[in-house]
């Protein structure tokens, strides 16, 4: 399903004055838009029905009843998170609820990632992994290990993929980029003050930028050309990122899947070539 605010967003510059107009009104009320016929939003943006349409078809939509549709959709995404409430994590619960509310609020984090993501965003961006030169990740604190996570499997399949364990040399990494590299930037809250500088530079350079954020705008997901979404679900308790990094490793997964997909036999040969065997207990 197409995330309608976050395509507004994206064309927002490119939109006329009349369509931006529309998109402005749309992002402060996205929900009573959503009730809205096509004649009643072109009366409180004093516009058309047909520079509605145009702006529809401009975003992707066939017309206004898909993007009302997956506006319809986005709102209930957004409403259904309010009402999956799993308590925190307190002083005085067992070790089996311990266990039950963090089993559950992965499963529920997956859950929702998976409503959060665009197909066809997943689909470009995958696209844009395979033709790229090089692809460069970057991430600190516990999103690196989703970035190492996904060096290792993308370098598995002769995809040569770069992470840095240390900050500056992320950076020297992006400036060191060109139009021919793609960059993907993890992060759960987007805002992240190295994480923004790396996406200016990477962007400065005309790579393509890929961002793995909780749903939602930030500095990251403005900077980035293509999103992707994990839920925005974390206890208060968060001495470090848990439901969040679950989802975002399972984003990684879902990319690196797709990209195998995309030439499968070839992947099944490099992935028999790649194979690290271990001895069996018989041969010691």
């Amino acid at each position: 399903m197409k995330i309608a605010t976050i395509r507004l967003r994206e064309y927002y510059d490119q939109a006329s004055t009349t369509e931006q107009a529309i998109i402005d009104f749309v992002l402060r009320h996205p929900d009573e838009t959503s009730k809205m016929t096509i004649y009643k939003l072109a009366e409180v943006t004093y516009s058309s029905p047909s520079s509605i349409i145009r702006l529809c078809k401009n975003n992707g939509y066939s017309g206004y009843k898909e993007f009302a549709k997956a506006l319809i959709y986005e709102q209930a995404v957004r409403k259904n998170y309010k009402k999956k409430d799993i308590a925190d994590v307190t002083k005085a619960n067992s070790i089996g609820e311990v266990v039950e509310k963090v089993t559950n609020k992965n499963i529920i984090s997956l859950e929702e990632t998976m409503s959060l993501l665009d197909y066809d965003v997943l689909e470009t961006c995958v696209e844009k992994i395979d033709r790229c030169k090089k692809l460069v990740l970057f991430g600190i604190g516990a999103s690196l290990i989703v970035a190492k996570d996904a060096q290792l499997k993308f370098t598995r399949m002769n995809k040569m993929a770069y992470v840095s364990e240390d900050w500056h040399t992320q950076l020297l990494m992006a400036r060191n980029m060109d139009e021919n590299d793609v960059g993907i930037i993890i992060s759960y809250s987007g805002q992240t003050k190295e994480m923004i500088e790396c996406a200016k530079t990477v962007k400065q350079n005309q790579a393509e930028l890929i961002s793995i954020t909780k749903y939602g705008q930030s500095p990251v997901t403005d900077l980035s050309h293509h999103h992707l979404f994990v839920a925005a679900n974390e206890y208060a308790f968060r001495s470090g990122a848990m439901s969040s990094r679950i989802s975002q490793l399972n984003l990684v997964d879902i990319l690196y899947t797709a990209y195998v997909n995309r030439q499968y036999e070839k992947s099944l040969e490099i992935l028999e070539k790649t194979q690290i065997r271990k001895e069996s207990d018989a041969d010691d």
